[in-house]
């Protein structure tokens, strides 16, 4: 049987932790930046666990993750 294919776009944007979740960068952090709070802005600079809906998608999209 052939490799499966890994969806490039999918893993230069998530990373899998030690105990097997998917983390995601948060959005709107890039740009109109000046009317946001810094307090707002130090939490967008964490990442978040992936919602457990999502997770079933992004593993088709990465099965090697």
């Amino acid at each position: 049987m052939p490799k499966i294919r890994t969806n490039r776009a999918a893993a230069k944007r998530f990373k899998k932790t030690g105990s097997g979740k998917i983390v995601r960068a948060k959005a709107f952090k890039s740009h109109i930046l000046t009317k946001k709070s810094p307090k707002r802005k130090r939490a967008l600079r964490q990442g978040t666990v992936v919602d457990a809906i999502n997770v079933g998608a992004l593993r088709r999209m990465m099965p090697y993750l």
